[in-house]
């Protein structure tokens, strides 16, 4: 097996010197949506050099165009691997595609109106290679780019910016140098100055302070070898580029790319693929398109499916999944709808106020991960062209409710890493700068005295006693507890033994206690603080839910609450008529859950969810406890 680079013009470049043996050479070639024009010389050498040989292409975005494509070239296809397939068995990521801000665009279109107006109809290459536009471009990706690693909380990402010409490529390096550059310093004796703040630490980490121009006019071969290397280990923050390093360049930490010109064909697929390799935990890379700007407006985020669909044809359903589906988004909609469904999402105060109540990991974790999604989700929404789904999710609200509840993640995890003596040198260097420090210190002994144990069962038992759901399977378990506690012996031991056993038993309880009641009291808000239809909520939802999801079903009784509530303040009287109470509600009832909210239920479960309805409303009524 030999390694063949190039073949030269020379029909004797591979020669039989053997004695009346029959040789079979087979040709495997890769990257063949390269150089495999039939008009080049590439192509010509190759079958010159050997005409009975087999040749096997290998491309990622075979050629299909009507001039020549790469099964006229190579014949039928052997094997396909879509891009589907690859991002499912967790080889490639998903692409999201940004469309650069609404004002930028403005900046740059008055930038461009500008150089017209001082320098007339100049070519159009010059024109976005003047400084006057490149720098606020340059400002615009910088930017971008310091955003991007905060917002994933990784700083080791880098960016590639694809330019319009060699000649604006020159210019982003000039300006970046000029603006950006690291600049060595002299270091002058002064006073000591206060320690940075972790959150300056993290704006100077962000900083995006070295890159290169890599175009094959610039430096020796060997010169762009090493700044593609420094690139790929970290040492280089952003790549400015015109033609080179559109194909086959493979750098896993290059998650942001930077579109500045139209590229078309097989080109646009590979150029994207830069950014879609497997990378520590991120699950996208990110495409910002700046190509769009001459039409600002008139481009929507169709476009690069557009102009898929036109080059690849029947094959568009296997490379589309390289983006992520409209239905896809909105089952994601649903899911963090379903999570946070039992907060507040419109006030961040409230919102604040119910995690900071929140002590589980795991549960805060689910919150967290939901409105993390979120902010991703917002642009999927762009990239898929269906704007109408910006309109399910208040995002920019969400990304404020993210960024507090990882606050509060922060603060369990310091929790639990003090707790369980894990070194926590970084945690408490950290953690505690932006978000305030609202746990306990548990961890010193401490002398127990006999009215702790008091004080403990006292607070556990005026907990479970302001439930207002006593038929809650959960409270029932922790009523019995508390009970058998009662009944036991030592409860009124005062030996230290006794006490930290027992009172270790009693916070027990009343954690779970407090746990049940903050559930309880976001479900009551859910229902304007009506203590009735929480309990329904929850009865529904306990035994043969009715509907998986809980949304739904909150839905059918809010709508449910609202129609009986209408009917009872139209006539005062009208719960002094159980019989008539009871046919009003079973009309309701089919009416909000069967037609409203298209759950399917059949007899038996409307008379169930009538006879809790009615039970509720007359218990209330004649003033018996629940």
């Amino acid at each position: 097996m030999v390694n063949i680079q190039k073949f030269k013009d020379d029909p004797d470049v591979i020669k039989n010197n053997d004695y009346n043996l029959s040789v079979q050479r087979v040709f495997f070639l890769d990257e063949v949506h390269r150089s495999y024009n039939p008009k080049g010389s590439f192509l010509a050498n190759l079958e010159l050099a050997d005409k009975h040989s087999i040749k096997i292409g290998l491309t990622g975005t075979p050629l299909l165009g009507s001039e020549y494509n790469s099964k006229t070239l190579f014949g039928d296809y052997m094997h396909k691997y879509y891009y589907n397939l690859s991002i499912k068995d967790g080889y490639t990521l998903r692409l999201i595609r940004e469309e650069i801000e609404t004002n930028y665009k403005l900046v740059l279109q008055e930038a461009l109106e500008n150089i017209k107006v001082l320098q007339g109809n100049i070519d159009k290459k010059k024109l976005y290679a003047d400084h006057r536009f490149v720098e606020p471009m340059l400002d615009y990706i910088v930017k971008d780019m310091e955003q991007a690693r905060i917002a994933m909380n990784d700083y080791s990402i880098g960016g590639m910016v694809v330019c319009d010409s060699s000649g604006q490529a020159k210019m982003m390096q000039e300006i970046f140098e000029d603006k950006y550059a690291e600049k060595s310093e002299i270091v002058f004796n002064q006073a000591a100055e206060e320690p940075a703040s972790y959150g300056d630490k993290k704006r100077e980490e962000s900083k995006i302070n070295k890159a290169q121009v890599i175009l094959h006019d610039i430096g020796t071969k060997q010169d762009r070898r090493d700044w593609v290397s420094d690139f790929k280990v970290g040492k280089l923050d952003l790549l400015f580029v015109y033609n080179m390093l559109l194909t086959g360049f493979d750098a896993k930490r290059l998650k942001k790319l930077y579109i500045g010109r139209k590229i078309k064909s097989h080109n646009l697929l590979q150029t994207l693929t830069r950014v879609n390799r497997t990378y520590k935990t991120h699950k996208y890379g990110y495409v910002v398109d700046f190509a769009d700007i001459q039409k600002e407006f008139d481009k929507t985020n169709q476009d690069y499916f557009n102009e898929l669909q036109s080059e690849l044809g029947d094959e568009m359903q296997h490379y589309s999944n390289l983006f992520k589906k409209p239905e896809e988004i909105q089952e994601e909609i649903e899911e963090i709808k379903d999570v946070l469904f039992k907060f507040d999402t419109e006030n961040a105060t409230v919102f604040s106020d119910q995690i900071s109540e929140i002590n589980e990991r795991s549960e805060i974790r689910l919150v967290a991960k939901a409105l993390n999604n979120a902010k991703e989700l917002y642009n999927l929404i762009r990239l898929s062209g269906n704007f109408e789904l910006l309109e399910k999710l208040d995002f920019r609200k969400l990304t404020v409710l993210a960024r507090l509840t990882n606050d509060r993640l922060g603060l369990i995890n310091t929790r639990i890493a003090l707790e369980n003596n894990v070194d926590t040198e970084n945690i408490l260097n950290t953690a505690l700068e932006d978000v305030i420090f609202a746990f306990t210190k548990v961890k010193e002994e401490e002398m127990i005295l006999a009215d702790e144990l008091k004080n403990t069962l006292g607070r556990t038992r005026e907990m479970l006693a302001g439930n207002f759901d006593p038929k809650d399977p959960i409270f029932i378990s922790l009523r019995e507890e508390l009970e058998r506690l009662f009944k036991k012996k030592n409860l009124s031991e005062v030996s230290k033994e006794e006490m930290e056993a027992n009172i270790k038993a009693l916070n027990a309880i009343y954690d779970k206690a407090k746990t049940l009641e903050r559930e309880n009291q976001l479900l009551k808000a859910k229902y304007d603080y009506d203590a009735k239809y929480a309990r329904i909520h929850k009865r529904l939802m306990e035994k043969d839910p009715l509907t998986d999801s809980e949304r739904k079903l909150f839905d059918a009784l809010k709508g449910l609450k609202t129609a009986v509530d209408k009917e009872i303040l139209q006539n005062s009287k009208l719960l002094e008529n159980e019989s008539y109470v009871e046919k009003m509600m079973m009309r309701l009832v089919v009416s909000q859950f069967k037609k409203e909210q298209k759950i399917d239920i059949n007899t038996t479960d409307v008379r169930r969810i009538n006879s809790l309805i009615v039970k509720e409303y007359m218990n209330e009524y004649n003033g018996y406890v629940a």
